[in-house]
């Protein structure tokens, strides 16, 4: 009875629009004083999801992802795509998709990319003859390369979020073969929409003005790189990685590039500590509503329910990816790793599903729901950047959606995709 009263609660609360993390913290106050446990507990609780030594680098990696965006690392990385894909019909659709990769690898963020790709691409689209709904779909959907492919701060969430011990480092090497093979898929399908609506091709730059381009990009590229090596060769952790990051982000941005002054330094720190506060605010509530779950042996019941509909893990897994899929429509995509993963992992380790090859399939699964009607929100942040109606934009992203679906299955039912690369650096 405790336990569907914890579950209705939360479901109405957010049904009448409450935030996120209000609507965990009420539902679970009203739990405690339901159960008669001292409130003081649930506090206790929410302090102590947030005392994790590996979430410090959130607020360091949201950090470096605002100063790449103001320091012109994405235009950089544009030249670098242009001349590698534009040739193609409907070339800056393939620009889109691998510049989208690239600052991925860099900013770790579906936002930045999208807000960075879109105020860069979208409107060279617009110029070239391009619909608007067609560059919006490619936008946001290559934006979500940017929680595959390291580093990415969703991952670290996921990593303090599981019962187990995970590997950061092994969470960013598993995404980098499923990140590629995602953005293969978009490209072919930014091909295919592009030939049917008569997109016009681009042309290639020329050998010297491509050099060129990547030389001046490389400085930013080097930021991955120097994160993802380091942690592997043990240099530093992944925490640590985070403030490296920041440190060579604000070198680059100041004395390579020159683009980065004092005011962009103090907007970008604002807005991390925004940014922050929330996460951690959702990540502490989320931590009391985890608890409460778990001592109501809500992982029990709902394993126990899967497994009467079936024993079969592959029917299993189909339902967890439903289930995810459905949730990430509805809600933002912190809470909901910070919540389910103690829930569903549980049940797809008993399957044999390898704890890092899980968090991969969590973060493209809830990387979707980004893009996915009525709650995504780098949909309606690339909708309103694009100037665009999100209900021209939803008619119109079925074959990009689909190829993310078809990639997503992939790599839920064949761990080598996922688990080959980590295992080469042990």
């Amino acid at each position: 009875m405790e336990l569907t009263f914890l579950l209705v609660l939360l479901a109405i609360l957010l049904a009448i629009g409450v935030p996120v993390a209000f609507a965990l913290g009420a539902a679970s106050l009203a739990t405690f004083v339901l159960l008669d446990i001292p409130v003081v507990v649930s506090f206790q609780r929410m302090a102590g999801s947030m005392n994790v030594f590996t979430l410090m680098a959130i607020p360091f990696f949201v950090f470096a992802g605002d100063l790449m965006a103001r320091t012109g690392i994405a235009e950089r990385l544009v030249q670098v795509a242009e001349g590698a894909f534009g040739r193609a019909r409907g070339g800056l659709g393939q620009v889109d998709v691998g510049a989208s990769m690239m600052f991925g690898a860099v900013s770790g963020s579906a936002v930045a990319s999208v807000s960075a790709m879109g105020s860069t691409l979208m409107p060279m689209m617009k110029e070239k003859g391009y619909d608007a709904d067609y560059a919006v779909n490619v936008t946001i959907t290559a934006a979500i390369l940017g929680i595959l492919i390291p580093p990415s701060h969703n991952m670290i969430i996921y990593a303090a979020a599981s019962p187990v011990s995970v590997s950061v480092g092994d969470l960013f090497l598993a995404g980098i073969l499923p990140g590629v093979l995602a953005g293969a898929a978009l490209m072919l399908v930014a091909w295919r929409v592009a030939i049917k609506r008569g997109y016009p091709s681009g042309t290639f730059p020329g050998w010297k003005k491509f050099t060129r381009a990547f030389v001046a990009a490389l400085p930013g590229l080097m930021t991955a790189l120097i994160i993802v090596f380091g942690i592997l060769l043990g240099i530093f952790t992944p925490t640590e990685s985070s403030a490296i990051a920041v440190i060579y982000t604000v070198l680059v941005g100041v004395f390579v590039y020159r683009s980065l002054g004092f005011a962009g330094f103090v907007e970008a720190a604002s807005g991390a500590v925004r940014t922050t506060a929330m996460v951690m605010l959702i990540i502490g509530t989320a931590g009391m509503f985890g608890w409460l779950f778990a001592v109501l042996h809500g992982p029990e019941m709902l394993s126990g329910g899967l497994t009467a509909i079936s024993q079969e893990p592959a029917i299993i897994m189909l339902m967890i990816l439903l289930v995810l899929l459905v949730l990430g429509a509805f809600m933002d995509m912190a809470p909901l790793i910070i919540i389910t993963t103690p829930i569903f992992l549980p049940v797809a380790m008993a399957t044999g599903v390898d704890p890092v090859h899980f968090g991969i399939i969590m973060m493209l699964n809830l990387g979707i729901g980004l893009v996915t009607p009525p709650v995504g929100s780098v949909l309606f942040v690339g909708c309103a950047v694009g100037k665009a109606r999100p209900e021209d934009v939803v008619r119109t992203i079925w074959p990009f959606y689909l190829a993310l679906i078809g990639v997503l299955l992939l790599v839920a039912y064949f761990p080598p995709l996922t688990l080959w690369l980590p295992e080469q650096f042990q």
